[in-house]
This record gives C-alpha cells, structure tokens and sequence, in this order.
C-alpha cells in the first residue's frame, strides 16, 4: 500500500469523523441566543399557522435542529437535551406569535384600576371583580382550569401526568397612580389606567407590577397547552390581589388548602431571587393642633403632600401656607430657592421647586425623581427637600403638627436613605443596606401621618429594630417636645438556599435567553414569595435598568415583555418536567 496514500485516506477519515462528531454535538447542544436570534430573524412565526410550521422552518434554518423536530413530530420521548430545545424554540415561537395578543390583553389588565380603596374590601371591588372575569374567560379559551377563591385568588391550572405541582405566584392589584404627575417630557399627558406605548416603552400602572407578568404567563400557558408537550407536575398559578397592601388575600388562601411545595413568583427581577428584605411601615402620627398664632399675624403651613402609597418614592411634595405677609413670604422663598438647589442638587441627583402664589396661600412644590419604595437609592425623594426648604428659608411659620413633622424629617432623615442620622445603619454583602425612605405625608382622623418605608436586610430581627427605632424617634420627640404616636410594624426579611435543579434551570434559561451572567441575586423588594414554600423569584425587571414599579410614568420595555414570554414559556415545560426539584 502506498504510504502517502495510506495517509490521504486516514485524513479524510478523520475530517470525516471530525464533522459527524460536531454535528451530533450541535444536534445535543442546547441552544444559545446567537442561534435563537438568527432563527428569529429568518422565521416568520408571526405568520406559522401551528408551532410545527414553524419548527420545520427552524430546522431549514438550522439543520442540526432536524433530529429533534422529528422525534417531537414522531411523539417520540424526548431526551433532556432535545426537551430543552423544544421548550426553547416554544418559547421563541410563544414570543413571536403571540406578541400582539399579548399585548392586547395587557390593555385589557391596565384599564382596569385595580387600587385598594380604603372603603371597599379588596374581594368586592368592581375592578378586581372583573379583573377576575377576564381571568375566567382567557382561561377558558385557552383550555385552562380556572377557579375563584372568593375574589381573593383567581388560580389558573394546566394539568399534568403526575400527582406533583409547582406554584407560579404574580399579583393583580396596584398602586394608587397622580394623575399630574403622569406627564412625558414633551408635555405628553398619559392615562395611568390606559395602556399608552410610546415608541418601544408601555405606559400604564400595573404594565411591570404585574400585569405584564399575569399576560406574558397565561399566553405562555395556552403555548404549553397547544404544543401538546406532556408535563409531569401539574402548573398552578395563582393570582393575589392584596400584595401591595399586606398580602390578606394570600393568607386567605393559605387556610383554604394546601400551597405547592415549590413555587415561582414573578414579581421581582431577574436573574433569579433568592432573598429579600424585610418590608416595613414606620407611622409616626402627629396630633392635629392649631397654629400658635392669629393666621393674619403669622403664616402657618396648613397642609402636606407626598407620595399617595408608603412603598412609593413620590415624585411630587407640596406644602400650602397660609396666613401672614404672603407676598413678603413669596418673595423670601424665591429668593432662598436658587442657592437652595445648588447646595442640595449633588445629594442624590437632581430636584426642582415651584412656588405659586394664589390670593390666599402659597402652594410650595418640589418635584423630585419617583422610585420604588424598596429602591430609594434610584429616586430623588422630595418630601424630606421640601422640609429642609422650609426650615432653611428662613420663613418664620406658627407652630402646630405640620412644623413638628417638618422637624422630624430634617432631624432624623434629611436627604440621606441610609438611617444616617438615626444611627441605625447596617448592611449585609449579598442583600444591601438597610433603607429608609420617608414617603407618605397625609393628615386623617385628627392626626397628621408620617410613613417611613423600611427595608430591612439579614444582621437584624425585626423586634430589634422596631425597638431601636422607637427609642430613638421617642428620644427625639421628648427633647422636641413633640407628642407623637409610632405604629411601626415590620416584615422579617428572606433567605433561600441557593440550590436545587430548578434554580439551575431558571439560571440557565436566562442566560440562555439574554446572554448576560445568569447567577442569584438578592432584592430589596418585598413580595408574597414570603408566604410561599420554597418561593424563588424570577423577573420581571431586568438588570441594570431602572425599576418602574410604583413610579409615576410607570413603564414596561416591549422587549422585556418579549423575554418574559420567551423565558415563561421555556420555564412551564422545563420546570413541569424535572425529574426532582432538589
């Protein structure tokens, strides 16, 4: 035989061998964002008829995709690696079919304002009422199992073979949402309650928090339920509709039977939420009393302004007074507000003041930055500027509550979110500082109300802070000769262990589907996945970007709403199917 020979044909062996073997690793491999993009921007999915349509055009895309579809169209089982694939091109196909209904029916959720009134309970309010009823008829037509827990939890099922279940957690209530302070740059005026999309942002209270979540999950439902792919543990969603406000309708449920061992809640941030502050409301109440003075001699502050929820950085605070040289008053304001600013404007960011002065009063506003009750750092809270600006203009206003409240805030936060001037500061490397952001200011029943949101990480007990918090407030009051009362009730904070095949699933999935790091993460929101066994949060927010939850104007990225499809989607049959949760 001829050597050179010998060797040109051992040399195509192995070329030869080199791509089988390369093409049974790409046909075994998961797929990565580079091959989804490419299949996405080829596959009209929008226009498939059925998911196998459009996996057959996948598979001319990329062929190494060609086994896999046919074992799925055969009913074949599926291994691990081709179930993932499956779920990952369900998702994608989810995302590109589904994206205007889904969007639709987030137009739907958004006009109905779901807010807590103080009057009515939650399980008979007329919009939570409906919200439910569009549930039931979305679940009906998608061939889910609908069931309503006495208006408290709409819960959605998509049956499986097994006698397992997981949990999916979101809620439907909302914030409360001024109207005033919902105005774009360019003087745009939005609806809170009216799903506005402005180039490729969503408007609308309720399109992060959490409505977005409850359509991108139902549609990822009716995908799981169309594509026939078999589960084996039954999925079971279960939508609150007193989160925002205390969680009561969960704690409801809990009593009414047994909660999955495992759940998935989707109210946070990606990539996955392993631990969460403790959320926490500190009242200090001041007693109403009149100005010590004749209202013609010296100007009192007769009213305050801020956020319209406790767990909102507000992006307004206004303070009116009245009696008094009110043009003399004016004028000193004014002339204080430019050095104000200046000396005040690199503490956090950016603020403003307007000062208008009617016939009989002066309305003092200060417009800062919303936030997230959790995330001051984010904001630019004006209620604790508009007492400093008072205090510091020089303005000699009668005493009553409204001055003694306007002390507390300098005294005890001023600009600062961090318990600086309270001492109280502490933090924890993986969950953050503790936070306190004082943010709801109303008067009610005879008592002027100051809210404080406290999130609370590991290093404290609840009972030590609230103890150390009430003893230096009420050292405070005593040298203030303020009366006050505190009502401070405070929620412990959580930690997960971070580990478990569902974790590693969840992780995966995200990096799969973004690109970016995929590992734990701690969050200083605090949601019901504190009632919940084993309840890891997954989305919505994305990292890196502000959290528009709470916030005038709030907004959902229509790109973020796709991932949630695509990743829901690829969740349901991943997670439906593991062998074990641990």
């Amino acid at each position: 035989m001829n050597p050179s020979f010998s060797f040109c044909v051992g040399a195509k062996t192995l070329v030869l061998s080199l791509a089988v073997m390369a093409a049974t690793a790409q046909a075994q491999a998961p797929l990565a964002k580079t091959q989804l993009d490419r299949i996405a921007a080829s596959a009209p999915a929008a226009s498939a008829a059925n998911f196998r349509v459009f996996l057959a055009q996948a598979a001319r895309i990329d062929p190494g995709l060609g086994p896999t579809v046919a074992a799925y169209n055969a009913n074949r089982s599926l291994s691990p690696e081709q179930l993932t694939r499956i779920a990952r091109l369900l998702g994608l196909y989810n995302r590109l079919h589904n994206q205007k209904a889904v969007l639709a029916s987030l137009e739907q959720m958004v006009a109905l304002p779901t807010v807590r009134d103080d009057k009515v309970p939650p399980h008979e309010s007329r919009p939570i009422i409906e919200f439910g009823r569009l549930i039931e008829k979305m679940a009906g037509e998608f061939g889910l199992v609908f069931r309503n827990v006495d208006n408290r939890i709409f819960e959605v099922r998509l049956p499986g073979r097994g006698r397992e279940e997981f949990g999916i957690l979101t809620h439907a209530d909302v914030v409360p949402a001024v109207a005033d302070e919902w105005v774009l740059e360019d003087g745009t005026r939005l609806d809170p309650f009216k799903m506005t999309r402005v180039g490729e942002l969503l408007y609308g209270r309720g399109t992060i928090d959490d409505k977005g979540s409850i359509a991108a999950v139902m549609y990822a439902m009716k995908a799981v339920k169309e594509s026939g792919l078999p589960l084996d543990r039954t999925i079971r969603l279960m939508i609150e509709t007193t989160e925002e406000t205390g969680g009561d309708a969960m704690k409801y449920y809990r009593a009414k039977g047994p909660l999955p061992d495992y759940n998935i809640v989707l109210d946070s941030k990606y990539p996955a939420v392993v631990a969460e502050k403790g959320s926490g409301a500190l009242k200090v109440f001041f007693p109403v009393e009149p100005p010590d003075g004749s209202p013609a001699v010296r100007t009192a502050i007769v009213a305050m302004a801020g956020a319209s929820a406790a767990n909102a950085v507000p992006q307004t605070a206004t303070a009116t007074l009245e009696g008094g040289d009110l043009a003399q008053v004016a004028a000193r304001l004014e002339f204080v507000k430019g050095p104000f600013i200046r000396k005040y404007e690199g503490q956090g960011g950016g603020f403003s003041i307007d000062i208008a002065k009617e016939s009989d009063r002066i309305v003092v506003k200060v417009m800062g930055v919303s936030a997230h009750g959790s995330r001051p750092e984010e904001g630019v809270n004006p209620l604790p500027r508009l007492a400093l600006f008072l205090q510091e203009s020089g303005v000699v206003t009668a005493a009553n509550h409204y001055t003694k409240a306007v002390r507390y805030l300098v005294d005890l936060y001023g600009t600062g979110y961090l318990g600086e001037k309270l001492g109280v500061g502490y933090g924890d490397d993986f969950m953050g500082p503790l936070t306190l952001s004082p943010n709801l200011v109303r008067e009610r029943d005879g008592r002027l109300e100051v809210t404080t949101n406290v999130r609370m990480p590991r290093g404290s007990t609840p009972e030590a802070l609230t103890e150390t918090l009430k003893e230096k407030i009420g050292a405070w009051a005593n040298g203030s000769q303020a009366r006050i009362e505190i009502d401070y009730q405070q929620g412990n904070w959580m930690a997960r262990d971070p580990k478990g095949a569902w974790l590693a699933t969840l992780l995966d999935i995200y990096g799969a589907t973004t690109g970016l790091e995929a590992r734990p993460v701690s969050t200083a929101g605090s949601t019901t996945a504190k009632l919940m066994p084993n309840a890891i949060n997954f989305g919505p927010a994305m990292p890196g970007k502000k959290y528009t939850a709470h916030n005038a104007k709030e907004f959902k990225e229509v790109a973020d709403l796709d991932a949630d499809m695509q990743m829901f989607t690829e969740m349901l049959v991943r997670i439906g199917n593991l062998r074990t949760m641990q």
